[in-house]
């Protein structure tokens, strides 16, 4: 991205917008564009705007829970959604990457992980606060699944599939996907269409969703 990343700041206490604003204008190529504190008035920014990313408090008055982000991203199909609440509900982060969200960061978290969500969205990855992947990504199976290790689906897969789920999860691009299998970028990118088809997904957020209730890791 040649120009910098557009932000929609949106949370109803001024003071954490004021301290978002000072973490994310210390970034370099990351520009706010604008600021909301209630739903109604995020809902008129994104209608009248085209931000890259946009940090939400699902906290916020007029934010109606999980569903406001399919609300947000039916609006902005292409905008990143990087969640930031104080809700570690394993269930709730499960919940917000199926309805859309890319990302999600707890408010008790460490500030600098909000410059590692932001560049992890920028490039297209999807991003978990680090105190909350142990819940999510179920501590019983500790440590990186190899990429021919056994996945457990609802609907089975191929070994080449269950290759693409585990690395689409931990937010590897196409071409590296290829680097790793040994095949080409225009090969990975079709096998994780046809993965895509085949589990009914249709987006990255989708996919790491799909990952993280199968307990895979996610990057």
């Amino acid at each position: 991205m040649n120009r910098p990343l557009t932000v929609i700041i949106a949370d109803d206490h001024a003071i954490v917008r004021e301290g978002l604003k000072l973490l994310i204008s210390a970034m370099t190529d990351v520009s706010i564009l604008a600021e909301a504190a209630n739903g109604e008035a995020l809902l008129d920014i994104v209608r009248d705007t085209r931000a890259d990313l946009l940090t939400l408090d699902l906290g916020m008055p007029g934010v109606a829970g999980i569903q406001f982000i399919a609300e947000i991203r039916t609006l902005a199909p292409r905008m990143r959604i990087l969640v930031l609440t104080a809700n570690v509900e394993p269930r709730t982060v499960r919940a917000a990457l199926e309805a859309g969200a890319n990302g999600y960061l707890t408010k008790d978290g460490d500030p600098e992980e909000l410059d590692q969500a932001i560049a992890a969205l920028k490039s297209g990855r999807t991003y978990l606060a680090k105190s909350i992947r142990f819940a999510v990504e179920r501590p019983e199976r500790p440590g990186k699944v190899p990429v021919t290790g056994e996945i457990v689906s609802p609907i089975p897969l191929t070994l080449r599939e269950r290759q693409i789920l585990l690395l689409s999860a931990q937010g590897l691009t196409a071409k590296l996907m290829a680097e790793r299998l040994g095949i080409s970028p225009l090969t990975a990118r079709k096998h994780r269409e046809n993965l895509m088809r085949k589990l009914s997904l249709h987006s990255t957020a989708e996919v790491t969703a799909y990952a993280v209730r199968l307990g895979l890791p996610v990057g």
